[in-house]
């Protein structure tokens, strides 16, 4: 039987890198966080690290290999699993025979946790505590979960010379398979978005259906910015049988990472859907998967699956974090951003990690960096920026693209090639100088910048493990790019685990800016911001589809800032702030209003 959960946060996905260790670190403790299966370069790396530093026998896999990228996920990942269980059963025996760490693990529990409170209740009753702490511990701890992200849109085809390699053999079904084949009973969170082959590809792997007793050995955890999009991918994937247990709800642009906008949709409008609407959610999946499971001749449950709701963006107080838990009865609240400050639990290298504490709004930007051609949010300053700007000074610019993972244009390749690579851009800057004489300068120059502005995510994402960790990087210098969402701009400290989770449960504070905005605030800013750049982008003839999207999303941004203005009428949270978040809405209301679409003749 699954053991009630100890913490009501999470740690999502950061990079490459960010969280390739995550678990190690923190899962002992009940902390859930997220490993990405990526780069399984990085990831080889790594299992050779730590299994030197556990004493576990490590043989290379290379990419002689006939299925080197799922088998190297595979050894990781059951590597992984042994030495979180190894540091949990350590943990256990510590805190029967330490009152002091016991303490200081109870500091870090919600203080609403029944858990903790027996806990309280044990020591409090000192005669039997020896008796019993042990079979308490047992009884009520559990590890946090080891979960994997896939990006879905990172699918790239793979050749050997020129012959194409089977559909199993691209990227994110590889990373699929990697995880379905080890030893974990944890979730994959897919996101960016769907990808019908990718899901398909799940019905390979029993671990993914109820057993008799129905329950799932393996999970699916969807990342989505709407319900709509939730409703569309999680009745595809009962159409064949499987249950998405959870939909981790992003806020669409206050987020690190790839921002995926919605269509003008506010993350409040957005929960409150997902409230009122879940049985909706949970019994058209229920009915789909039921009969699809019984067409396959295959046990299916009579009563729906557990399905949890949890949301992550921008959060960054314990307030926010309590409003969000009760007011949306969402089961966890995603904590990223603030634990790139915690060197406890993420792999971040000491120059980046000083340059996030130095952070000011300013610095942290939506840029177009990425190869996907979908807004990244970054920072200024990074090493990788230094590097790449060298770069181009010397006219060498590009990267000279080792991993290839982003290798997804086909205009110039068949195999494949990667927009910040120096190949393509050679090719781009040679077609831009052939039209020099027809561009106006800045004209000429703006295209210059698009075309060289990408940067290489694959190594940028993951050389802060290697730096952090001593271990050598091989090929062209690229430093580190970094994706903090915007909420690093008000956390300006490198601070303990201990710290960190008191402050999301409100025992302390580790906020010493004043001027951090509401996150509900503060992504409407962003929203205005957003809709404001669309417009002024625009060029040539405006479209039809065009002038419908605009509208649209103008007003689904008024109709979330109604909703805003009833919400901070009746919430009895932020009642300090509500007066200050009020007139924030009206402000951002005037903004948005006096942004004109313009109308075909005008443009």
């Amino acid at each position: 039987m699954k053991k009630t959960p100890l913490h009501t946060f999470h740690i999502p996905v950061m990079g490459l890198a960010y969280t390739i260790d995550s678990p190690i670190r923190v899962a002992q403790y009940g902390i859930s966080s997220v490993i990405s299966i990526a780069d399984d370069d990085l990831i080889e790396k790594m299992r050779n690290f730590y299994s030197t530093k556990f004493n576990f026998p490590y043989e290379e896999i290379s990419q002689k290999f006939h299925d080197y990228r799922a088998e190297r996920i595979t050894s990781y990942l059951n590597l992984v699993d042994k030495i979180v269980k190894q540091k949990f059963e350590s943990f256990k025996t510590e805190l029967a025979e330490s009152k002091t760490s016991l303490e200081n693990f109870m500091s870090m529990l919600p203080n609403t946790s029944d858990i903790k409170k027996g806990f309280q209740n044990l020591l409090e009753d000192g005669i039997s505590f020896k008796e019993n702490i042990q079979t308490y511990i047992e009884s009520h701890l559990s590890v946090g979960e080891i979960d994997v992200n896939i990006m879905t849109k990172l699918d790239k085809d793979n050749f050997i010379k020129d012959e194409q390699l089977p559909l199993e053999f691209n990227d994110a079904h590889a990373a699929l398979r990697g995880f379905a084949n080890s030893n974990l009973e944890s979730s994959v969170v897919l996101s960016a978005g769907m990808n019908p082959r990718l899901y398909s590809y799940f019905e390979n792997f029993p671990d993914f259906f109820p057993n008799e007793n129905n329950q799932l050995k393996k999970k699916i955890i969807l990342k989505v910015s709407d319900f709509r999009s939730a409703m569309i991918q999680g009745n595809f994937l009962a159409k064949k049988g499987l249950w998405v247990s959870e939909y981790r709800i992003e806020s669409g642009l206050n987020c690190g990472g790839h921002a995926f906008a919605t269509d003008g949709l506010l993350l409040g409008t957005i929960l409150e859907e997902f409230k009122q609407k879940k049985e909706e959610l949970v019994e058209s999946a229920h009915n789909l998967m039921v009969k699809a499971l019984q067409q396959k001749g295959a046990s299916f449950p009579d009563q729906p699956l557990h399905l949890k709701i949890t949301v992550q963006g921008g959060v960054g107080t314990s307030e926010e974090h309590e409003f969000l838990l009760n007011s949306y009865n969402v089961d966890s609240v995603g904590w990223g951003t603030p634990f790139l400050l915690v060197p406890e639990a993420t792999s971040v290298d000491q120059t980046t990690r000083n340059l996030l504490i130095k952070a000011k709004e300013r610095d942290l930007y939506l840029s177009h960096i990425s190869p996907l051609g979908v807004p990244f949010n970054t920072l200024k300053g990074t090493t990788n920026e230094i590097l790449k700007q060298k770069r181009i000074q010397e006219n060498k610019a590009g990267s000279s693209c080792p991993k290839k993972f982003l290798a997804l244009s086909k205009e110039y390749d068949a195999h494949g090639i990667c927009t910040a690579s120096k190949k393509y851009q050679d090719i781009k800057l040679a077609e831009l100088e052939n039209k020099k004489e027809t561009l106006s300068a800045d004209a000429f120059e703006k295209s210059k910048i698009k075309i060289t502005e990408k940067s290489c995510l694959c190594v940028g994402l993951a050389n802060s493990s290697y730096l952090e960790n001593d271990i050598k990087i091989k090929g062209q210098a690229q430093g580190v790019v970094i994706c903090p969402g915007p909420n690093m701009a008000y956390f300006d400290q490198e601070v303990s685990l201990k710290h960190m989770v008191e402050h999301i449960y409100g025992n302390k504070s580790i906020l010493r800016a004043n001027n951090r905005p509401n996150l509900f605030v503060k992504e409407l800013k962003m929203y205005v911001e957003y809709f404001r750049n669309e417009i002024e982008t625009i060029s040539g003839e405006i479209t039809s589809n065009q002038l419908k999207k605009l509208n649209s999303f103008k007003a689904n941004l008024l109709e979330g800032i109604e909703y805003y203005h009833n919400l901070f009428e009746s919430t009895f949270y932020f009642k300090s702030e509500t007066e200050k978040i009020k007139y924030q809405i009206d402000f951002y209301k005037l903004e948005l209003t006096s942004i004109k679409i313009p109308v075909p003749e005008m443009v």
